[in-house]
C-alpha cells in the first residue's frame, strides 16, 4: 500500500478529495492511498505545449542501474507507477541506448482518454536499432524513430520497413525533439532516459517534472547516475510536490519552480 508522507506539498494532493481519512494508521501517521488517489497524484498537467516529465529510479547510494540494467532497483511500487505515469502521456520518449539495453517493447495500456497506448519515441543519431527487436515486433502501435540525415539511409529505410515512424530532424537537440513532437500533437511527454538524454534535456533547461523512485539498496560497483552531461551546465531549482512511500522505496515527485520554461 502506497503511503503518503508528511513531506507531500502538493495542495491537490492534500485536498480532502484525494485523501481517505478512514484509511489512516492513527492520527498522525502518513495516509493510505488508494488507486484512484495514486492516479490523481500523478495527472500530467496539460499546458499547450510539450510538457516533459521524467521518470528514473536510483539506489539509495546513487546507482542507475544493477547489472547494466534498471529492473534491478524497481519493486512493485515502482512499477505500477511507471505503467500509470505511461497511461498519462502521449508519448515515451527514450534514448537509443536504453531501449537496446532494456529491451524495450511498445506500450500495453492506452493513454487516459484515448483508445490506442503511447508511441514509444526513439531518439537516434545513426539509426542503428534492430528491425526485429520487440520495439518493432511487439507493440500495438508504430514506434517513432528520431534522427537526422546522418543516419545511414539504408538503416532508416529497414526501420520504415519494420513499420517505424521514422522523422528526420535537423538536429537532435532537445528544442528539435520538442517541436516535433509538439507538431504530432504529443504534448504531454514521458522521458524515461538514458543518462545523457537527461542531461541534455537538463543542459537544455527543458526538464519540467521529474519522478524519482529511491530504492532502499546500496549498489556501489561502476553504475552511473541518473543524468550526465556537459560541466558547467546551470542548476535548475526544483520543488518537491509529491513524496509517497512504498515498502521501503521513495516515490518522490519534483516540479520545476516558476510558471514556464527557457524560451515558452
Amino acid at each position: 500500500m502506497h503511503r503518503l508522507l508528511p513531506a507531500d506539498r502538493d495542495p491537490a494532493a492534500r485536498d480532502d478529495t484525494h485523501r481517505d481519512d478512514t484509511d489512516r494508521d492513527d492520527d498522525t501517521g502518513p495516509a493510505a492511498v488508494d488507486d484512484a488517489a495514486l492516479a490523481a497524484h500523478y495527472a500530467h498537467p496539460d499546458p499547450g505545449r510539450p510538457y516533459v516529465r521524467v521518470n528514473f529510479v536510483a539506489s539509495a547510494d546513487g546507482a542507475v542501474s544493477v547489472d547494466g540494467r534498471s529492473g534491478g532497483l524497481g519493486s512493485d511500487g515502482d512499477r505500477r507507477v511507471f505503467g500509470l505515469l505511461r497511461e498519462h502521456c502521449d508519448v515515451v520518449l527514450v534514448g537509443a541506448g536504453t531501449a537496446r539495453a532494456e529491451d524495450y517493447r511498445g506500450a500495453r495500456r492506452p493513454t487516459r482518454g484515448k483508445d490506442t497506448p503511447p508511441p514509444i519515441a526513439v531518439v537516434t543519431g545513426s539509426a542503428d536499432l534492430d528491425p526485429g527487436a520487440s520495439l518493432f515486433t511487439d507493440t500495438h502501435v508504430p514506434p517513432l524513430v528520431l534522427t537526422t540525415a546522418r543516419a545511414p539511409a539504408e538503416r532508416r529505410d529497414r526501420l520504415a520497413a519494420a513499420g517505424a515512424d521514422v522523422a528526420v530532424l535537423d538536429d537532435l537537440e532537445p528544442a528539435t525533439l520538442l517541436a516535433e513532437l509538439g507538431r504530432r500533437g504529443l504534448h504531454r511527454v514521458l522521458c524515461e532516459g538514458g543518462p545523457s538524454l537527461f542531461g541534455a534535456f537538463v543542459a537544455a533547461d527543458a526538464v519540467d517534472e521529474l519522478c524519482l523512485t529511491v530504492a532502499p539498496l546500496l549498489a556501489a560497483g561502476d553504475a552511473g547516475r541518473i543524468a550526465t552531461g556537459p560541466a558547467g551546465t546551470p542548476v535548475r531549482a526544483m520543488s518537491l510536490v509529491g513524496a509517497l512511500e512504498d515498502d521501503g522505496s521513495l516515490l518522490l515527485r519534483y516540479r520545476r519552480t516558476g510558471d514556464h520554461r527557457a524560451g515558452h
